[in-house]
């Protein structure tokens, strides 16, 4: 049985010929086909090597101003599961090994925010807030390529332990001097996530491009709202999913924008994955001719369409979720959503978030999720004071705890692509891009 050859994204190919002879730790030495732009990155049974033993890392050509940070899951015996990171950005590197305050962190995921039996929105923060202070190597190199780079910063995350780390939401120190301002990671930085393809000849283009062109569109009855929006780019609007489905396998006019709104289903195997009340499977069968075509943008505005579960069940070692399933299907970008999104609060920041996302189509639609988020954190107003639980009367405090709520579902849309790749959409009246 061959093996699974996982895709780096192909504009980080501009490592050229250094990727032929370099190994990346873990990992064989990435190969370039001469008929395809995208970097093979082939998994290997050798231990992970330090960066000095390769004569040169594919990830030192990486383009100025962009970093990389790989989060790579570990397995010691005995020992909880844990996370490797290895940050790379010119000359600034990092490396953090698996150790105590780097394991499986089930109680920072935004998927704990669930309604009746969830934990209080107050307390996710206040964990995530800790996770990120132990993880002061990190914040340091992070600090560093900040004050190298300033705003023209680009983070990739490329994540697959599938622990669910709400990197968004990273709390960085500030270093006043430095000129640097202290926050959260994806409001002061615009980032961008990756994970790995799986059996396709797909990744991210060297040149970012744009999503350009209209909207095509699957609207639940409960998400007709959405509907506002989009309205200015012409949606095709469906109300059912087979239509829908079978536009995405016979394109027309080009699509920049390919959205879902829906409900999602998550649960701890693949075939508990939903989008619609359509499986995880069932859309894996699907072709999808639109996307390899016009590579547009996929969002996912359903309950837990962005995570992840391990498929050993159905006999491989990989993570799978529909990220990962639209992006191999050809789409150039996806924003999913890290958990549930189902009550008012949710649907009010998603109006907001996609009023955003489809204004000023000049800008990488990066820039303007970390400009959402920053929006976001100004209107709670900073992390100093954290609402308490309870009142002093020992009744829930509802409203402290929908404040941050309101702020948490800001970083709960994450966004897969190309840092710099910008959203154009097209008018139906004239034909025109519009946005701003």
């Amino acid at each position: 049985m061959n093996a699974e050859q996982p895709r780096a994204p192909r504009w980080m190919a501009e490592a050229g010929s250094a990727v032929r002879r370099a190994a990346l730790p873990g990992l064989k030495a990435a190969v370039r086909r001469e008929v395809s732009p995208v970097l093979h990155l082939r998994r290997t049974q050798e231990s992970a090597a330090g960066l000095g033993r390769t004569a040169a890392s594919p990830w030192s050509r990486l383009p100025e101003g962009f970093a990389l940070l790989q989060v790579q899951r570990s397995h010691t015996p005995g020992v909880r599961d844990g996370y490797r990171l290895r940050g790379w950005c010119g000359p600034l590197k990092v490396t953090c090994e698996p150790g105590p305050t780097r394991l499986a962190a089930p109680g920072v995921s935004l998927g704990n925010l669930r309604r009746g039996d969830g934990e209080f929105p107050s307390e996710v923060l206040r964990a995530v807030l800790h996770w990120s202070d132990n993880q002061e190597r990190l914040a340091d190199w992070i600090n560093r390529i900040r004050a190298r780079h300033g705003a023209d910063l680009r983070l990739v995350i490329w994540d697959d332990t599938g622990y669910e780390l709400p990197w968004e939401l990273f709390r960085l120190p500030g270093e006043p001097e430095l000129g640097l301002p202290g926050g959260l990671l994806g409001a002061l930085v615009a980032v961008s996530r990756w994970t790995t393809l799986h059996h396709v000849d797909l990744g991210l283009p060297r040149d970012p491009g744009a999503f350009q062109g209209g909207v095509l569109a699957y609207l639940h009855r409960d998400m007709a709202h959405d509907h506002i929006a989009l309205a200015p780019y012409a949606p095709r609007p469906h109300k059912e999913l087979t239509p829908f489905l079978k536009a995405l396998d016979a394109p027309a006019d080009r699509t920049g924008l390919v959205y879902m709104g829906c409900h999602g289903e998550y649960g701890h195997s693949v075939t508990r994955l939903q989008l619609g009340g359509r499986t995880w499977a069932e859309f894996n069968e699907e072709k999808m001719d639109l996307l390899r075509r016009d590579h547009s943008l996929v969002c996912l505005n359903a309950c837990h369409s962005g995570r992840f579960v391990d498929n050993r069940a159905q006999g491989e070692e990989a993570w799978r979720g529909f990220a990962e399933l639209f992006l191999r299907k050809g789409a150039g970008g996806c924003i999913v959503t890290a958990g549930a999104i189902g009550d008012p609060e949710a649907r009010a920041m998603v109006h907001r978030l996609v009023t955003e996302v489809t204004a000023r189509s000049w800008q990488p639609l990066a820039e303007k999720l970390r400009a959402f988020r920053a929006e976001a954190v100004e209107e709670f107003g900073g992390l100093a004071v954290i609402p308490s639980v309870r009142n002093d009367d020992g009744e829930v405090d509802a409203v402290g705890q929908k404040r941050v709520l309101r702020l948490l579902y800001a970083f709960m849309f994450h966004y897969y692509g190309h840092p710099r790749t910008p959203l154009r959409l097209v008018g139906h009246d004239e034909g025109r891009s519009i946005g701003g």
